[in-house]
């Protein structure tokens, strides 16, 4: 059977020094690159085509989140683990809407990470323990449902928008989580303020926290 073709993508030397000591002595796993920004991952998977890209979140410039997006649009056939030291539910959440297939530790033992990668490889998903039982909390919590027809008047996008802006997203972080340009998410944040009639960000969040918006627990709307 052919290894598992991998590619590294870290902005630590010595962290991807150390996977790529680990798999170099394991006959099923073949190290085919390493990239130290997300940009360089971006351009390594679309060349070379891996199975698994292990993706670390925070590197400088383009950060693993939106690599991770990038490359599970243009190659869906090619699975992302992201392997870091953040484990809060925006990191969590944040890499599955991207479409990562795994989430693993950076102090996971090495039987989990490989376990993680065979998964992945075979196009299943897998979690590290850790991970995976913030999931289940999270999705075992009480929801408050808020009713479709809270701010009617506003489209789907808006309502979205407004749920992010009432959890204090500013308008650079809403662009960079929903994967729009700055200036698009001005454009609707300014029709917000205008068909809730309101004087400015402050007065909305007022108003959309008080119709059930912004409790992480009701995910996007």
């Amino acid at each position: 059977m052919d290894p598992i073709r991998i590619l590294i993508a870290d902005d630590h030397r010595l962290f991807r020094d150390g996977l790529f000591a680990l798999f170099d002595s394991l006959p099923d796993f073949s190290i085919i690159g390493q990239a130290a920004t997300g940009a360089e991952a971006v351009a390594l998977a679309e060349t070379l085509q891996p199975d698994v890209v292990l993706m670390d979140i925070q590197m400088a410039g383009l950060n693993g989140i939106e690599a991770t997006r990038r490359i599970t649009r243009a190659s869906p056939h090619i699975g992302v683990v992201m392997v870091t030291m953040f484990e809060d539910d925006e990191s969590v959440f944040a890499a599955m809407r991207a479409g990562a297939r795994g989430y693993i530790l950076k102090g996971a033992d090495q039987e989990e990470m490989l376990r993680a990668i065979r998964a992945v490889a075979r196009g299943e998903a897998l979690f590290g323990p850790a991970i995976a039982a913030r999931l289940m909390n999270f999705f075992a919590a009480p929801r408050r449902a808020i009713p479709a027809n809270v701010f009617p008047e506003l489209t789907e996008r808006e309502r979205e928008i407004l749920h992010l802006i009432a959890q204090g997203y500013n308008n650079g972080r809403i662009a960079s989580e929903l994967v729009l340009s700055l200036k698009t998410v001005r454009n609707h944040v300014s029709n917000i303020l205008n068909k809730l009639q309101v004087a400015d960000r402050a007065e909305a969040i007022v108003r959309a926290r008080e119709a059930g918006f912004g409790d992480p627990s009701t995910g996007a709307l």
